[in-house]
This record gives structure tokens, sequence and C-alpha cells, in this order.
């Protein structure tokens, strides 16, 4: 198992609509982050910063990310919520979600 954070923000007038979304995630949403080794993953919220943190199950990271990234009902889902994002400026090319290295982890 492998433990993920991330970061990005938000934008100011987009905060409620982003909250609401996942208020009500569809279900084939959830049904496809499990399906590709997620779990135990949470969203938090300040002020306009997001983290996530999730756990992942699987052994081929990159494929499992690639098979839900290629999913109609993903691509559908972050389209109503990528415009509500703004990256951080210091994200690895390629990021949307900024990776966070983990420096402390206690069970």
């Amino acid at each position: 198992m492998q433990r993920y954070g991330q970061i990005i923000k938000l934008k100011p007038d987009r905060v409620e609509e982003y909250k609401k979304l996942h208020a009500e995630v569809w279900p084939d949403v959830t049904k496809a982050i499990a399906k590709s080794n997620i779990r135990n993953y949470s969203i938090y919220l300040k002020d306009v910063m997001l983290f996530a943190y999730f756990e992942y199950h699987g052994q081929h990271f990159e494929k499992d990310m690639a098979e839900m990234a290629a999913n109609p009902v993903i691509q559908e889902w972050w389209g109503v919520c990528k415009p509500c994002m703004i990256p951080v400026e210091n994200r690895e090319e390629g990021e949307w979600w900024a990776n966070m290295e983990e420096i402390f982890h206690q069970d």
C-alpha cells in the first residue's frame, strides 16, 4: 500500500459549487475510484486550498490511473470539477493536483 497526499486550489467563486459536487458524488465515479485500487480517499478544504489523501492498494499505479482517466464517466466528472480549480504554481510538469512528499507517518 502506498499513501498519497496532493494539493490544488479552488477559484474563490467556485468553492460552494465544488463542495456541492462532492456532497453528491456520482456513484459511477466512486466505483471507478475503487476499481482503480484507491482506498481511504478524503479531500479536505481550508479557505481555497484542497488537500487530498488516498491509499493505493494495487501493483501498477500508472496503469490503474491511466485506465481511470480513460473512463468516460471520470472524464465527464473532471469536466465539471476542473473549472473550479487552479493548480498550484510549483507542481511538477504534467500534474493537475500537485503530489506531496510524505515526511512522517504513524499508524
